[in-house]
């Protein structure tokens, strides 16, 4: 069984990186109102993976993407992300702040921002496709699908254990893991970028 897509889609989602964010967002949550947050967070974050793997293909057809454009085009959000976790930022924090908190007052927190953009945005979906078009069969496919739940169990777990992770590590601690993750993904995605140039431009292979 190949584990790549299940080690590129946990520095990806790093969840651990999100969990100072967590904090931040349920720091005037009752237990159950955090526990509540956490199981939402945690199944989104799957709902995700699994419509990107599912259903993913599907709607590149709709818009006559292909899949090499999008591989490229994935490949660049996959380092972009990843330069940005070496800087130790969280892989999908784009937002400013004031877009967090409008986010934030529109819907729930454990869907948004925390699921989306923190958790799973543009890149993690992308990188799912990728995986997905390269799965040759429904096994292959449902290991994908497995490997959102997974995730959503890493998620569960290192948001759980929020408190006791963020007092252990401390900030310099979560920022030493981020960047490392940012290391494995910036190399993952080198790979990405090449097997869709190579697809686009033939002669590069050879």
């Amino acid at each position: 069984m190949d584990f790549k897509p299940l080690v590129t889609l946990l520095a990806i989602v790093n969840p651990l990186a999100i969990v100072p964010f967590f904090i931040h967002y349920t720091q005037d949550f009752t237990l159950e109102q955090r526990r509540r947050t956490i199981w939402i967070t945690s199944f989104s974050t799957f709902v995700v993976i699994a419509t990107s793997a599912l259903m993913g293909l599907h709607i590149l057809a709709f818009f006559g993407i292909s899949l090499a454009s999008f591989q490229v085009g994935g490949g660049m959000l996959l380092l972009t992300s990843a330069l940005a976790m070496l800087n130790a930022q969280p892989a999908e924090a784009k937002s400013n702040q004031e877009e967090m908190s409008d986010a934030a007052a529109r819907a729930s927190i454990a869907v948004v921002p925390l699921t989306i953009p923190l958790l799973t945005g543009p890149a993690t979906m992308s990188t799912v496709v990728i995986y997905a078009e390269k799965a040759k069969t429904i096994w292959q496919l449902s290991a994908l699908v497995g490997y959102g739940v997974v995730v959503a169990i890493a998620t569960a777990l290192c948001f759980s254990l929020a408190q006791p992770i963020a007092k252990g590590l401390g900030k310099t601690g979560i920022n030493v893991m981020t960047r490392l993750m940012g290391l494995i993904l910036a190399a993952l995605a080198v790979e990405v970028m090449s097997d869709g140039l190579i697809k686009l431009f033939p002669v590069l292979g050879k």
